[in-house]
């Protein structure tokens, strides 16, 4: 067995990665990117840029997009644990505008590749969340694009009775439109 389990989990190129640890007394040890194991895996990336925010419990980051530079991720959590979603939006695939989730955590050390062509968010789960990511593109502001975290027509099961009565969302995020409202951009 190699470094990674690589799950499928029936969108094309989405994968839940779980990282070999190796742990003792002092602590832990893992790899979480090895360019040649991933590539084996088909997951055959450049990444270009490296991402770290914090969040505090109940913020919700989502969910986003770029329109004409899209990036693949891979995410992880560094501390506490979130539950990460993504949609898919490319226009020819067969889970269009469906949506998978999974919780990543300082615990279970899982990941997510997130490749182009989908739309990325996140709810924090813990009092304090450092989320960290590798992209395959640039971040080009004028190119952000996003879809309502709740939007109804997709129905997201954000696990909001995990963090209590109220969620943080920032005033963009808040206003995104709904994905039906966005077909033109992501149909021919």
């Amino acid at each position: 067995m190699g470094k990674f389990r690589f799950i499928e989990t029936g969108f094309e190129g989405l994968y839940v990665i779980e990282p070999k640890v190796f742990g003792d007394e002092r602590g832990f040890f893992m790899e979480f990117y090895n360019k040649r194991e991933f590539q084996d895996a088909g997951i055959d990336v450049e990444f270009v840029q490296d991402n770290h925010s914090r969040s505090r419990k109940g913020v919700l980051r989502g969910m986003h997009f770029q329109k004409k530079h899209p990036q693949g991720k891979l995410v992880r959590v560094t501390r506490g644990a979130v539950f990460d979603a993504v949609i898919d939006i490319r226009k020819d695939s067969p889970t269009f505008g469906k949506w998978y989730g999974v919780e990543l955590s300082e615990e279970n050390k899982r990941m997510l590749y997130v490749p182009p062509g989908f739309a990325h968010g996140f709810l924090a789960l813990t009092d304090i969340v450092d989320f960290m990511y590798k992209c395959t593109d640039f971040y080009y502001p004028d190119d952000e694009g996003g879809i309502i975290w709740n939007d109804p027509d997709i129905g997201i099961e954000w696990p909001l009775e995990r963090v209590g009565e109220r969620i943080t969302i920032s005033r963009k995020d808040q206003r995104w439109p709904s994905l039906s409202s966005q077909k033109g951009m992501f149909s021919d």
